[in-house]
Order: structure tokens, then sequence, then C-alpha cells
């Protein structure tokens, strides 16, 4: 099996155990040079609201958007997006990446920010 069929292998297993507890999720993922964060509701079909190092605001701003800073950046903006819609409590949906790095920065920084997860 190659990296990416066990990264999504992994990720199938805990959407099923998020999809039990009935609260929006934290979807993040990553590339090589962005990295993108989404709450979807419990129902699973529809995307509350996102943030990635993809917007225009912040593609001038951020040199590189595939480092740990940019994703302290995306974790702040997808906490107090998640606010302002009424959102308080998430799952976080790591899609099978390793709670380390960029992804880590990104849930510590959303924690700070007023995400309970």
């Amino acid at each position: 099996m190659d990296k990416k069929t066990q990264r999504l292998r992994r990720a199938r297993k805990t959407r099923a155990k998020i999809a039990q507890l009935a609260v929006p999720r934290l979807c993040v993922h990553r590339s090589n040079c962005h990295i993108y964060a989404q709450i979807i509701d419990a129902s699973g079909g529809r995307v509350v609201t996102a943030a990635s190092t993809l917007e225009r605001d912040l593609r001038g701003a951020l040199k590189n958007g595939g480092n740990v800073e940019a994703a302290k950046i995306i974790g702040q903006r997808i906490a107090e997006r998640a606010k302002q819609m009424g959102v308080t409590r998430v799952a976080f949906d790591r899609s099978g990446y390793a709670y380390h790095g960029r992804v880590k920065a990104l849930a510590e920084a959303a924690r700070e920010h007023g995400l309970q997860f």
C-alpha cells in the first residue's frame, strides 16, 4: 500500500468515530505548498466555514503557505470564523496526517482562539 492510500484509510476510520459524536468537525488538509481547514456540520453535508493559505489577503502576506507559521494563522482564522458562525465545539479531523508539525500548530492556534476539541 502506498502512503496516500494508508493516510486515506486512517482518515476513514477517524471520520467514522467522529460521526458518532454528532458535532461539527474541523477538517484539515495539507499539501507541500498550502494548508486548508474547514468546519463541516455534523450531518457531513455542508461546509460551515473555511480558511486556507490560498486566500487573497494571505497570499501577499505569507512568504510560504506550507510552514508552521502559516498553519498558526489559519488556525486563528478558522477559530474566529467559527465563533462568528456560532460554533464553539468541534471534533478535530486530521485527515490521517500525524498530529505533528503544521497539523499540530493549526490545532493549538485554534484552541488558543476559542475552539474546544
